[in-house]
């Protein structure tokens, strides 16, 4: 398996910031796939104000990081707000929705089951 495969875009053993990674635009939800392989994925987002994910549900644990600003997150209908410097696990198989009240910018970590 190549570098670049498992890190595209990213140099190996050198600090990068995850945040300078992903800009914000205005009126999206902006992407960037860090890592995807079978077991999971590593993809950081920026959300404009007013943009997010609407509700759906994944079979896998996803772990999100705020990297910038704050975002609201409704897990089983019920919204919390999380900010940047927090973590928030979404349980497989859980209804959830992510929104954007300000611009806000997250690392999400997927791990997939066998």
């Amino acid at each position: 398996m190549t570098r670049e495969k498992l890190t595209p875009g990213i140099e190996g053993a050198t600090p990068t910031e995850l945040a300078a990674m992903v800009d914000y635009q205005d009126g999206a939800v902006v992407s960037r796939t860090l890592l995807q392989e079978e077991i999971g994925t590593l993809t950081v987002f920026s959300f404009d104000a007013g943009q997010g994910l609407s509700e759906h549900t994944v079979p896998f644990n996803a772990f999100v990081y705020i990297l910038d600003g704050e975002a609201e997150i409704a897990i089983g209908g019920e919204p919390k707000i999380v900010k940047a410097g927090e973590i928030m696990l979404m349980p497989g198989g859980i209804a959830h929705k992510v929104q954007a009240n300000k611009r806000f910018k997250m690392l999400l970590t997927l791990f997939k089951t066998q």
